[in-house]
């Protein structure tokens, strides 16, 4: 049994023909041919809000040509995320990207913030105001 995937916006229940992702960090929009997977960070939309689709101000939307098989097509949409965080990744002097950071404790990443270990580990951290006054 094949299940038909329907448009991610509320209330529509025409079938899904393209999938939208957001790059965050280079504020891209990214409209493409339905991907072969349902991703959790991506959206599926039908003919009609594809076409309608805008973004935020400062933002670029990329619209890919949508598969004319009339099935999902081949994940090229995250292929296409994925070059573009590339790009977008600081160049080394050399011409080549920079290497992501370490995973160790120096240098992890949550978001876009990394943890950095202290300079001197003997200090304790300041008082908190104790609330009376």
């Amino acid at each position: 049994m094949s299940v038909v995937r329907r448009c991610s916006r509320t209330a529509c229940r025409q079938p899904a023909v393209f999938t939208l992702t957001y790059v965050y960090a280079d504020s891209t929009a990214v409209l493409g041919p339905l991907a072969a997977y349902v991703e959790p960070h991506c959206y599926d939309l039908c003919a009609m809000h594809a076409e309608r689709l805008t973004a935020p101000r400062g933002w670029e939307v990329v619209r890919l040509p949508a598969d004319s098989s009339g099935g999902p097509g081949s994940d090229d949409l995250e292929a296409l995320a994925n070059a573009v965080r590339e790009a977008a990744r600081p160049r080394a002097p050399g011409g080549r990207a920079e290497p992501p950071a370490p995973s160790g404790p120096e240098g992890q990443r949550k978001g876009h913030l990394r943890v950095v270990k202290s300079d001197n580990p003997d200090r304790t951290p300041p008082a908190r105001p104790s609330g009376e006054g």
